[in-house]
């Protein structure tokens, strides 16, 4: 087996979930990731805990979509009490074909989405983490050799993750007091937000592996003025490309993308909360430098911030303040390496990417 596969599951098991005798562990991923699955299942078993694991492909899951009603669409009680039961939770992305739920319905996917709306709160309440395995689909969408894709995968993953943690906690002691962020990149973007009250959070690979950003939720009426995601975005098994979002007292009252508009329609349709921002976040993993449209590494790369339309994450919602509620999770980026800034509480604290305490500032 690649010892960095082995090293991957090391960081998995006892970094990310900390995984302790007696533990009840969910592992899903695909069979493409069956090396990463068992060195995972083998270091669970080391430190005594019971293993359940599922395996899944593209196929399967794009089979079924395409083949129930949407009339029929209703929780998975199996899904929501095996997650409920479990104390960890590991999911193992690896695609073969990303695109393979590209012909399915968008409203279909949001109604499983909305549907099974609890699985995901359900395993959210537990020690977990999503990761990628290098699987050659999603080499593929990163226009990289298998080979190459492994070695930016596991360069991107296998860190020295405290080291991280102290860097990225300099951003989080000038968020975490503020209160107003305003975006500022080229002619297209220009967006304000108020965070005051609301936890900023850490991530250095506890829950997303990798790790590599800083993140916290807006106060969810504040969020006013236009943004452009210049950087493209898989949903649904589509592309969707230049979303452009207008924002009024906290809600999208103008939107369009240049391309499959209609998903980005019904994703803002699932439900009330679909139509706000859920997540600000700042990437600062620079080991991620390339777009890849892999958004669990594309959202972490240096130079760029990140909004997510629809649920705020609990932790980033302080005990006063309202955390927005919804079905979809949808992050989007702008790229911040030019002729932008970032302002908190009217001071830039990023200029063209580089943050005030870093050199070329």
């Amino acid at each position: 087996m690649d010892p960095r596969v082995e090293d991957h599951a090391e960081v998995i098991v006892d970094h990310s979930v900390d995984v302790e005798s007696d533990d009840e562990v969910v592992i899903r991923g695909d069979p493409i990731s069956e090396d990463l699955v068992v060195a995972v299942a083998r270091l669970c078993g080391e430190r005594g805990a019971n293993v359940t694991t599922m395996l899944q492909t593209d196929r399967i899951g794009a089979a079924y979509k395409r083949a129930i009603d949407i009339e029929d669409v209703s929780l998975s009680e199996v899904s929501l009490a095996m997650v409920e039961k479990a104390d960890v939770y590991i999911g193992i992305r690896a695609d073969t074909n990303t695109h393979e739920s590209g012909d399915i319905n968008p409203e279909k996917n949001a109604a499983i989405a909305q549907a099974n709306e609890p699985v995901r709160e359900a395993y959210l309440d537990k020690r977990w983490v999503g990761t990628q395995y290098p699987a050659p689909g999603n080499a593929q969408d990163a226009e990289l050799s298998t080979e190459a894709y492994e070695s930016f995968v596991w360069g991107a993953v296998n860190k020295d993750w405290a080291a991280v943690r102290e860097h990225q906690q300099q951003l989080v002691d000038i968020l975490d007091p503020a209160e107003e962020v305003r975006i500022v990149s080229g002619d297209t973007t220009d967006i304000r937000l108020s965070i005051a009250g609301n936890p900023t959070q850490n991530d250095y690979a506890e829950r997303n592996l990798p790790g590599g950003e800083v993140f916290t939720a807006p106060v969810p009426d504040s969020v006013e003025g236009e943004v452009l995601f210049d950087k493209p975005l898989m949903a649904q098994g589509r592309e969707v490309r230049d979303v452009r979002l207008v924002f009024e007292d906290g809600e999208v009252t103008e939107y369009d993308a240049g391309k499959n508009e209609d998903v980005l329609a019904a994703v803002l349709d699932t439900d009330a909360g679909a139509r706000r921002l859920g997540e600000l976040g700042i990437g600062m993993n620079r080991d991620i430098d390339r777009f890849t449209y892999n958004m669990l590494f594309d959202e972490k790369m240096g130079d760029t911030v990140h909004m997510a339309l629809g649920r705020a994450y609990e932790d980033t919602v302080g005990e006063d303040n309202e955390q927005n509620e919804s079905a979809v999770h949808m992050d989007m980026i702008v790229d911040m390496s030019e002729d932008s800034r970032i302002e908190v509480d009217g001071e830039v604290i990023q200029r063209d990417g580089r943050f005030r305490f870093e050199e070329g500032f």
